[in-house]
């Protein structure tokens, strides 16, 4: 079966307001409803797409995931893309109900459950203080109570969520009530709860660009039509946003550390994004899921610390900084919002497990929580030292590593070559190489590969990890 080429749909253009990925998006579900393209017609590989319309993979990733998760394309693996089989012709291709309500972000199968070096966002799981944590959640099943086994408290356990206020108060500059905390399973149980909340399908949304490949496939399957907006080294460029979508109903940014540049978002910026939130009405969802581990300096107050008129929603997580098997985070939502938020716990969340709740909620109030990042950020500084001068022994000018002020991961620029091939070439060989490439959506990133190196236990580690990458990527 042979490709259904991009001649037959209008490229893509970028004078247009829409977003590129958009523009292609439609093309393709144009193209499928006046029956150009039919049912089990193979389309395009992403890659050879993107070579053809000079667009970047991340762009044409987006329009496919869009098409999949409505239901006019199916992905079959190493078989290829097709226009989905289950398409009738009745008055155009239509598709049944139950199949364009399934949503994107059911389709998860690509994300990497294992445990495997260069991982992104994974904590140091050889120093956690897993005794420690054993004896607490002993002591908490041996005095649990009988309400406890029941189901849990939607809105989330009510000492840990002032345990989280006190925090944030202290660390972050939030001042903020227990009512206005919510505890949601991770960062993706927060966006899910801001989208049943606040979000309608086709809502514009500005996206940093590049952005948190994660987040950007939840807001596409939840029907957010993303407004992609280049980050510079002061972060979200604001200006730009102002051109491309003045009017978007919410921003999305990574402000402490930009996800995954590492850059901090500049104050005028901060001020220039609260300014558009309060004239035009809309919502911020700040992003501050690894904010404890700064290396050069104070952690910066978050943008929410800023917020005079509450339009900023607030996540955090415990997955970065203690385990992400936890599946734990936390959303702090302005005041006149908690009474809607509330109504939607009850109604589309089923509450997260208590008992590992009340053992956050105990290592939190026993001093516990506060020096394992003492420990972690001191940690990971040498880890880090470790990881860069590895790698820059074993690839001398041929990669250069941007250390930036924080984070959990290196950004190793490549003077040449294909970021793409190479991550997928680590990737083979067993190493969690993310290219930077597959985090961009319309912006021309210089060829970058992600490595986590909060696991890398020692020099010697750290230098075998570099050669073994490096002999990958000569394969």
């Amino acid at each position: 079966m042979g490709h259904k080429h991009a001649d037959s749909l209008s490229l893509p253009d970028r004078k247009l307001q829409a977003p590129i990925y958009l523009q292609l998006y439609r093309r393709y579900k144009d193209a499928i409803s006046a029956g150009r393209l039919k049912p089990g017609d193979r389309v395009p590989a992403i890659r050879s797409l993107a070579s053809e319309l000079n667009l970047s993979r991340g762009t044409v990733e987006a329009a496919y995931q869009m098409l999949i998760g409505e239901g006019y394309l199916e992905a079959r693996g190493p078989a290829g893309t097709v226009v989905s089989p289950r398409l009738t012709q009745a008055s155009g291709l239509a598709l049944p109900p139950e199949e364009a309500a399934v949503p994107c972000r059911a389709r998860e199968r690509y994300r990497d459950t294992s445990t495997r070096p260069f991982q992104l966002g994974l904590p140091a799981l050889d120093v956690f203080p897993t005794k420690l944590w054993r004896r607490l959640m002993t002591r908490r099943l041996r005095d649990i109570a009988t309400t406890a086994l029941g189901y849990p408290d939607p809105a989330g356990y009510r000492p840990l969520r002032e345990r989280i206020t006190s925090y944030l108060g202290i660390s972050r500059g939030i001042q903020c009530s227990p009512e206005q905390v919510f505890i949601t399973a991770g960062y993706q149980g927060a966006l899910d709860l801001i989208c049943h909340c606040l979000m309608r399908s086709g809502d514009q949304v500005w996206f940093e660009d590049p952005g948190y490949y994660y987040a950007r496939r939840q807001l596409v399957g939840n029907g957010a039509r993303l407004v992609p907006i280049p980050v510079d080294e002061q972060g979200l460029n604001v200006d730009l946003g102002l051109q491309h979508a003045p009017n978007a109903g919410f921003a999305v940014i990574t402000p402490s550390h930009q996800s995954p540049l590492g850059v901090a978002l500049a104050l005028p910026r901060r001020l220039e994004l609260l300014q558009w939130a309060n004239q035009v009405g809309s919502w911020i969802i700040e992003d501050d899921y690894d904010s404890e581990y700064r290396y050069e300096g104070h952690p910066l107050p978050a943008l929410k610390s800023l917020d005079q008129q509450g339009r900023v929603l607030y996540t955090g997580t415990f997955s970065k900084v203690l385990f992400p098997g936890l599946r734990l985070g936390y959303l702090v939502v302005p005041a006149s919002e908690v009474e809607r938020f509330q109504d939607a716990c009850h109604t589309f969340s089923g509450g997260c497990f208590t008992l590992a709740q009340a053992t956050i909620s105990d290592f939190m109030n026993e001093g516990h929580f506060a020096r394992h990042l003492k420990k972690m950020r001191s940690l990971y500084a040498q880890r880090r030292a470790y990881m860069a001068q590895a790698l820059r022994d074993a690839f001398g000018e041929r990669l250069h590593i941007r250390l930036q002020a924080g984070g959990m991961h290196l950004l190793a620029e490549l003077v040449d070559g294909d970021d793409i091939e190479l991550a997928a070439k680590a990737q083979a060989d067993g190493l969690a190489v993310h290219a930077l490439s597959h985090w961009c959506l319309e912006t021309q990133c210089r060829p970058s590969l992600l490595l986590g190196f909060t696991n890398v236990t020692s020099e010697d580690e750290a230098k075998h990890l570099a050669e073994r990458l490096r002999a990958a990527l000569i394969h």
